[in-house]
């Protein structure tokens, strides 16, 4: 059902874990089986996570032995699980190929619901034009995960641990999709799967192809059915790959780009990528993203102390922005032990989220959360 190199739209390249619904149906016909089995293929691998033909018991065993001399089989098992006493859980996931990669499920009090921890979803946006979303049950607690689209990264941002390694390889969309899985599998009862975040390890834009089918399948009704506006990606600004997503997803999939400063000579520092990308093309991108109405792009900007945090820094990012519609997200960042950057006082953070909200800007500080 394929080798090793992923690219969309390419049959040859595809493995079966990956298939859309009418790739599966191509599939089966070209077996011999009748046409209803491949809905019934993608709700086992999709909708119930079983990747194990001997486990997918409404199938014939002829067509179960065919899945499985075609390679289909499991895609990720979890390593290791760590919990905070607040919550939060990080899932080390190892992957086929002996590859290790993380996850992360943060819970969503509800005190928490307009916190930046929810990604690129905006609290005012819950009813545009794709209609009500299926009411929850009183006490369902919302979890959001945060899924890694790479093994590694390319980007080497001044204050990020992944880019630390570099980029070791690029993840499949059954990769990336997978990670939804296991985590959903480890909810409770009165938890729900609500928001998928694309800011784990990795630059999602970089893996554009497979993070494009990873969302479709994602959001499959046969599938794990999450809604596309209940997904956002974070992109430190690869303009190409923000206009496809836009075109491709019709603005619904929510876009978040980390900025993270206001010129473009301390933007370089931080963010190498900025030399190719930089702020005068990220902003003309982001203004011309086809953003449905009621919903915003998020910024996020990690606070850097005596970095891009000074007074000039708010007054040079509320003019960057000025026109475009978004809402801010302030990180104080973590400490990174390869990096002599700190976080600034709690005061100064502060202070930097008045001054924008002064300016007009929606802002808020990211909680930090799962810090053990």
């Amino acid at each position: 059902m394929g080798t090793h190199h992923f690219v969309e739209g390419d049959p040859e390249t595809l493995h079966g874990e990956a298939f859309l619904p009418v790739e599966w149906r191509e599939w089966i016909a070209s077996e011999g089986e009748r046409a209803f089995r491949a809905q019934q293929v993608f709700r086992w691998l999709h909708q119930r996570g079983v990747f194990d033909p001997a486990q997918m018991t409404d199938l014939p065993a002829s067509l179960r032995e065919k899945l499985a001399r075609a390679g289909l089989g499991p895609v990720a098992s979890v390593a290791h699980e760590h919990a905070s006493p607040d919550g939060t859980t990080k899932l080390v996931v190892g992957l086929r190929d002996g590859a290790m990669i993380e996850t992360v499920l943060i819970p969503m009090r509800p005190a928490q619901e307009a916190d930046a921890d929810a990604g690129a979803v905006d609290e005012e946006g819950e009813d545009d034009e794709e209609g009500e979303e299926e009411p929850e049950a009183a006490g369902t607690e919302r979890v959001t995960q945060c899924i890694s689209t790479q093994v590694g990264c390319a980007m080497k941002c001044a204050f990020c641990a992944s880019g630390v390694q570099g980029l070791r390889r690029q993840m499949f969309p059954e990769e990336i999709e997978a990670q939804a899985q296991l985590g959903r599998a480890r909810l409770t009862a009165g938890q729900r799967l609500r928001n998928v975040v694309f800011m784990g390890s990795g630059e999602p834009l970089h893996n554009y192809d497979a993070l494009a089918r990873a969302i479709r399948l994602m959001s499959d009704r046969d599938g794990l059915d999450l809604s596309l506006r209940r997904m956002t990606v974070s992109t430190v600004g690869l303009t190409e790959g923000i206009e496809r997503l836009g075109r491709d997803f019709e603005g619904k999939v929510g876009l978040a780009i980390s900025l993270h400063a206001a010129d473009d000579e301390t933007r370089s520092r931080l963010v190498p990528s900025n030399t190719r990308w930089n702020l005068k093309k990220i902003v003309e991108a982001m203004r011309a993203f086809p953003l449905p109405k009621r919903r915003r792009i998020t910024v996020e900007y990690a606070l850097i102390d005596g970095v891009n945090d000074r007074e000039v820094d708010v007054r040079r990012l509320a003019a960057l922005l000025r026109g475009v519609r978004v809402k801010i997200n302030l990180i104080p960042m973590n400490p990174v032990d390869h990096a002599r950057l700190r976080p600034p006082s709690a005061e100064r953070v502060v202070a930097f989220k008045n001054a924008l909200s002064d300016a007009g800007y929606t802002c808020l500080i990211r909680r930090r959360r799962g810090d053990d």
